[in-house]
């Protein structure tokens, strides 16, 4: 590290820095979805689920994918500039790697069961709806507390490098 100049070392942490921002920016509106908003649509399904669809203005499917989209371009752009710094290289790849498997998760799971719900009309007799809107539940909060983690991590990786 030490042969590496000031300049590369400043890009490196900005890139890491904004990385971090944003991850925690994203996380507070995770938890804020999770904590507000989907109590409201997993309750006595499938009645609810009307909170889900954009005719009430409150599907967040652009948001989250614009959201997603520059993290990532920025979670990528920061790995780009520490690859020369292996300490930094390897947590970022390694973080990357792990964020990444949840956002998978994320679309096969939650996005593919999120568009199933707003097909769902009140007048549907689905009879494991309340069990599937549950475990959906359940496990977002699994894959909040991941993500939440790895923004955390990054943080820690951020203070002990520079």
């Amino acid at each position: 590290m030490e042969n590496l100049s000031q300049e590369y070392m400043t890009r490196a942490e900005f890139w890491l820095l904004l990385n971090c921002l944003i991850y925690f920016l994203m996380n507070g509106a995770q938890i804020f979805e999770t904590l507000v908003f989907v109590p409201k649509w997993t309750v006595n399904p499938p009645y609810n689920f009307h909170y889900l669809t954009d005719k009430n203005g409150t599907s967040l499917k652009s948001f989250w994918t614009a959201f997603h989209s520059i993290h990532e371009i920025i979670f990528i752009t920061s790995i780009v500039f520490a690859w020369h710094i292996p300490t930094l290289r390897n947590w970022l790849v390694s973080l990357f790697i792990l964020h990444f498997s949840v956002r998978i998760w994320t679309i096969v799971y939650f996005a593919k069961n999120i568009i199933e719900f707003q097909g769902i009309d009140e007048n549907s007799e689905l009879g494991n709806l309340a069990i599937r809107t549950a475990n959906w539940k359940k496990w977002n909060y699994v894959r909040v507390a991941i993500f939440v983690t790895i923004s955390i991590t990054l943080a820690t990786v951020y203070w002990f490098i520079f």
